[in-house]
């Protein structure tokens, strides 16, 4: 076991902007939420499964919804308290830990507010090591673990409670409530036992989070050698560097939608375009994909290495085009069923990501 404490935030809160490629939502919201919650209870705590008992409820805390309506409608914090004990109370049994379903952007802090305020620990685990727009877009769904029962809150007081026979049926139903509830709020799914999370979810993955926020930051304070550091230590490569010039950008279906177009610094004949559904999904460099869903695409800024979120972005920004590799446990069966590019509808071909030098 170990603990988050108020020295610990800002890197986790780092790490997890960058996981969140783009999405997520803003995690300063989140930040101060997790701050709160540690003032008022303490540090909280971070649990390997092995830690708790292998037939106890985890249950997930976390936002959904358009991260541009995030920016506005600002959360309460009780509508995740509500889904979360709803979820365990409707299964009859009082959960043993929270488990962020993603570690991005301001759902990997969530949890850990929500944790704080229940007198739970956090299980070092989750879906995705990243984000990702859709509730069936996790590991759990290749092993055939139901996203169901699922309850969905908003900031008034409403909540709903699903069961679906699939998990993409969960995702329908979610996004008509969200439409219907604000298109920003709460949501809490996946409901499993340890021992589920520790068979088929992606192990360590807050460690993991606070450590890349660690090298990023070492980055924005100008360290030397940093960079490189941060590019082996998350087996990334730096892809394209350039001006943002074109910019569309709406909110559509419960998504954030768009493409961004970067014109390269030096040579205005040369661009890159990143297509976007809540996060940053496909990249392109002169019209040829190079980095794909599952694998990370995230955009820093060019002079301070702060990551760009796609409600952030702005014509005139000189950005780098950075790209990771998923999480290994990724890579099974089924997986570009849901999260590969044409799960998002592009007729491309997906190729693994391989960071080093370009």
């Amino acid at each position: 076991m170990r603990t988050i404490g108020l020295d610990d935030i800002d890197d986790l809160a780092l790490g997890a902007t960058l996981l969140g490629t783009g999405g997520g939502g803003d995690a300063h919201i989140a930040k101060l939420m997790v701050r709160q919650a540690i003032v008022d209870h303490g540090p909280i705590r971070i649990m390997e499964p092995a830690e708790l008992p292998p037939d106890g409820l985890v249950v997930t805390a976390a936002v959904i919804g358009a991260p541009t309506v995030i920016l506005e409608k600002i959360p309460s914090g009780r509508e995740f308290i509500n889904s979360a004990k709803a979820t365990a109370q409707y299964l009859g049994k009082d959960p043993v830990a929270i488990m962020p379903i993603e570690v991005g952007g301001m759902n990997t802090l969530i949890p850990l507010a929500i944790a704080g305020e229940l007198g739970l620990p956090v299980i070092d685990a989750d879906s995705m090591r990243r984000a990702f727009p859709q509730i069936e877009m996790t590991v759990f769904t290749l092993h055939g673990i139901k996203a169901t029962p699922m309850s969905v809150a908003d900031e008034k007081g409403n909540l709903c409670i699903f069961e679906s026979t699939t998990n993409q049926v969960a995702e329908d139903l979610a996004r008509g409530a969200v439409i219907r509830l604000g298109m920003a709020n709460a949501i809490s799914c996946y409901p499993m036992t340890v021992d589920q999370v520790h068979r088929y979810g992606i192990q360590g993955s807050m460690s993991y989070c606070t450590d890349l926020g660690k090298h990023l930051a070492a980055v924005q304070r100008g360290e030397a050698g940093a960079y490189d550091r941060f590019l082996e230590f998350a087996g990334a490569r730096k892809l394209f560097t350039g001006k943002l010039v074109d910019l569309d950008r709406r909110t559509t279906s419960g998504f954030a939608r768009g493409t961004v177009v970067l014109e390269d610094l030096k040579d205005p004949h040369r661009h890159a375009r990143i297509e976007i559904q809540n996060e940053y999904l496909i990249a392109y460099v002169d019209d040829v994909p190079l980095v794909s869903a599952p694998d990370l695409i995230s955009l820093l800024d060019h002079e301070t290495a702060r990551p760009i979120l796609t409600e952030s972005l702005r014509y005139g920004q000189r950005l780098d085009l950075i790209g990771m590799p998923c999480a290994p446990e990724w890579h099974q069966p089924g997986m570009l069923d849901i999260v590969g590019p044409r799960a998002f509808g592009y007729d491309i071909e997906y190729t693994p990501f391989r960071g080093g030098q370009a």
